[in-house]
């Protein structure tokens, strides 16, 4: 019987204990409301691909998931994958973005350690006068101090905050490289573009000052008119203006770069035309499930975000109990410093605080309120990232195919403006049409040059856009 009250004070401390935690609500469950499925075109629902094979060729492999495909393997340009493990060495926005992940963590790391005693070793001398004379006391002393049993997981609860903020940091990194993995590519792509659009409006202009030379020949002679000789020379003056407008684009966009990577690109890296695409991504299979944007960095930040939210729940309701800390020391005190370690100096001392709140104004239910608030906008901007992520990779999906039908019938549009102006200069020079004609077909010629160029770009980009709003981006290699 004697040793029934302690056994009974041990019991209800381990049930205390165990309990631990079990103020954290549960977990709300997201609904975003979006579609099980994206609604994926015709061209990229076939569900084989060249490289979607077995090597037998008897039946089709599953094609690899985009965020499992590493950025080596999508891009095939190797000035573009030089560029880009540059800019990973070098952005300042992505170096900023890991040491954001480094003051994150040592945060945590302070957190976690409420969870364990601090062990202090002290030393001290007390020297005074008083009426019986000097004295002096020598004190050395190790101990614990303010150190808060967890008996209702309000630490545990903010070392888990804590933990699971670091882990939002560290997706929202990962968000970054993606990102810039995408905008080093997409600045890429549009260098070479405006430096094509620089070719072309070059070679306009060279072939219409030589138009230009030969119709004041004309003129000279009498054989047009001065009409036709101011024409002519608007179609000068317009490729020149159109030719400083894109040096002026190519300028700008090598600066971009250049703040990308983090350095002067070198000129050997320069894209060098604009003609095979720089990215190979395999066809989406047909009813690609949503569930793969729950591995978006963006979206896993925002996870841990709430997860961090509804810890800081279970430690506000934890506030409304009672607290107990620990402060103890064990020691030796002496008036002699030579006799501090002696027998008969040592000293100890045990002393437990317990903290009931009675009345705090209304301060912890406020605590309460507003960490379930917190809790409620990191589940709204949970889902929020969901919905936006949904709605980028169906706006990327809807314009592959778009793009890709606009492509090919600027194509057509290209070759027939071409079969047009020559006929009309033919025509021309046989005395059959005006000039007239011949000016409007040279400005058709170039503007539906121009128009291909340009989704070409957006095509490619796009191709870019939907690799990085599928969660690729983040592998070096492929998985």
């Amino acid at each position: 019987m004697r040793n029934s009250r302690p056994r009974g004070w041990m019991l209800a401390a381990i049930a205390l204990v165990s309990g631990c935690g079990v103020l954290e609500p549960r977990l709300p469950e997201a609904t975003p409301g979006t579609p099980a499925e994206w609604p994926v075109p015709p061209p990229t629902a076939a569900a084989t691909s060249s490289t979607g094979m077995t090597a037998t060729g008897d039946e089709p492999l599953a094609p690899p998931v985009a965020a499992d495909i590493g950025w080596r393997d999508f891009f095939t340009d190797p000035k573009l994958e030089a560029l880009i493990e540059q800019a990973l060495a070098n952005n300042r926005d992505l170096r900023i973005a890991l040491l954001n992940v480094e003051r994150v963590r040592a945060q945590y790391r302070i957190q976690r350690a409420d969870r364990v005693p601090s062990i202090d070793a002290t030393g001290s001398m007390y020297r005074g006068r008083t009426e019986v004379g000097i004295t002096e006391t020598f004190n050395a002393s190790i101990g614990v101090t303010q150190y808060e049993l967890d008996l209702f997981g309000r630490v545990r609860n903010l070392s888990d905050a804590a933990l699971q903020r670091y882990f939002a940091q560290e997706e929202t990194r990962r968000s970054a490289q993606l990102s810039l993995v995408a905008e080093v590519a997409n600045a890429y792509l549009t260098l070479a573009a405006d430096q094509e659009l620089v070719r072309l409006a070059r070679a306009t202009l060279e072939t219409r000052e030589q138009a230009f030379s030969i119709t004041q020949k004309r003129y000279e002679f009498g054989a047009v008119s001065g009409l036709d000789v101011s024409q002519s020379r608007t179609l000068v003056e317009g490729a020149r203006a159109e030719l400083a407008r894109f040096s002026g684009q190519v300028a700008q966009g090598g600066n971009a770069l250049n703040l990308l990577v983090g350095a002067p690109v070198a000129p050997e890296l320069l894209p060098a035309g604009f003609g095979d695409p720089v990215t190979g991504l395999a066809p989406l299979p047909a009813g690609l499930p949503s569930e793969v944007l729950l591995r978006r960095p963006d979206v896993l930040a925002a996870e841990h975000e709430l997860r961090a939210a509804n810890a800081d729940i279970g430690a506000a309701r934890a506030a409304f109990f009672p607290s107990i800390t620990l402060t103890g020391s064990i020691g030796s005190a002496s008036p002699e410093l030579s006799d501090l370690f002696a027998g008969g100096t040592s000293v100890w001392s045990f002393v437990p605080q317990v903290r009931v709140p009675i009345f705090e104004g209304g301060r912890l239910r406020a605590n309460l309120d507003a960490t379930r608030a917190d809790r409620d906008i990191a589940l709204a901007r949970y889902e929020q990232s969901i919905q936006q992520g949904f709605r980028e990779v169906a706006d990327a999906l809807a314009l592959t195919s778009t793009l890709a039908d606009q492509r090919v019938a600027l194509e057509a549009l290209v070759d027939a403006a071409r079969r047009g102006e020559a006929l009309t200069q033919a025509r021309y020079a046989a005395g059959r049409d005006s000039y007239l004609l011949r000016l409007e077909s040279q400005r058709t010629l170039f503007v539906a040059e121009q128009s291909l160029i340009s989704t070409r770009l957006a095509e490619q980009s796009n191709r870019v856009v939907l690799f990085k709003v599928l969660g690729g981006g983040w592998y070096e290699e492929s998985r």
